[in-house]
C-alpha cells in the first residue's frame, strides 16, 4: 500500500470513529441524512449495522465485478435520494472474506436490506434501480 494510500485509510478510519461516537451519542439517525454510501468492513460491520432502526441496504461488492462497477452509481443515487430515510453501504468482499462468508455470498453484486440489525431481504445481480429501490421502500417507516 502506498503512502498515500494508507493516509487515505487512517483519513477514513478516523472520520468512521467519529460517526459512530456520533451514533452512540443518539445521533444515529443523523448519518442517514449524509446522502452519503459508507464504506464498511469487519471491525465496523455490527456496529454500524446496529446503530440504526432506519433500512441499511448493503453492496457487497468487489473492484474487479463489471456489474459491481456498474451499480455503483446507482447505489450513490439511491444513496442521496433516500437520504434520511434509508441507509447505504458498501462491503468489498476481497478485502473482507470473513463477512462475505458469514452472509453467504457466493456471487457479485450481492445486496442484503438490514432492519434493526438483521438481514431481511437479498437481491442478486446487477439488476439495476427499480429492484433495489421496491425493496426499499417495502421497509421504510
Amino acid at each position: 500500500m502506498g503512502e498515500e494510500d494508507e493516509e487515505l485509510e487512517r483519513i477514513r478510519r478516523r472520520k468512521l470513529r467519529e460517526m459512530m461516537k456520533r451514533m452512540a451519542a443518539g445521533g444515529g439517525e443523523d448519518i442517514g441524512k449524509t446522502g452519503e454510501v459508507f464504506t464498511l468492513n469487519s471491525s465496523n460491520f455490527d456496529q454500524f449495522i446496529r446503530s440504526t432502526h432506519l433500512p441499511v441496504l448493503v453492496d457487497f461488492w468487489a473492484d474487479w465485478c463489471l456489474p459491481c462497477l456498474m451499480m455503483a452509481p446507482v447505489i450513490k443515487e439511491l444513496a442521496k435520494d433516500y437520504a434520511g430515510k434509508a441507509i447505504f453501504a458498501k462491503v468489498n468482499v476481497d478485502q473482507n472474506a470473513d463477512l462475505a462468508s458469514r452472509f453467504d455470498i457466493m456471487s457479485i453484486p450481492h445486496f442484503i436490506l438490514f432492519k434493526d440489525g438483521r438481514p431481511v431481504e437479498r437481491v442478486i445481480g446487477a439488476v439495476g434501480r427499480g429492484p433495489l429501490e421496491k425493496l426499499i421502500r417495502k421497509y421504510l417507516t
